[in-house]
């Protein structure tokens, strides 16, 4: 027999995998390459979405910001490649960021 207690804990249980299934299908992701004298980079989600409009800094060791911009409507962007070394923070909301070091990059021999 089956207790009101047994029926709400699977109730409970339900309940939360619905509410943290789209946190876990909605990490951001950021690929860059180096192009020449340019670095590109890709935003985007876990589940497929794009990430335009999506803030992304290029900041140096020091925390000096570089550049501050966001992608654009193909989730890209380009600029010259920075001297010195740096990192690139894109930032898609609180527990959403991704941090590339410089020497991550495909194509740059670190």
């Amino acid at each position: 027999m089956r207790t009101k207690k047994h029926f709400f804990c699977i109730a409970l249980l339900m309940f939360s995998s619905l509410v943290t299934l789209p946190a876990w299908a909605h990490s951001p992701h950021c690929q860059c390459k180096l192009e020449g004298e340019f670095i590109v980079c890709q935003g985007g989600f876990s589940d497929g979405s794009g990430a335009e409009g999506t803030q992304l800094d290029v900041i140096t060791y020091d925390e000096d910001v570089i550049l501050s911009s966001a992608l654009d409507e193909h989730s890209r962007i380009r600029f010259p490649r920075p001297e010195g070394d740096f990192y690139i923070l894109l930032d898609a909301g609180p527990g959403h960021t991704v941090e590339i070091d410089w020497p991550e990059i495909d194509g740059i021999d670190s």
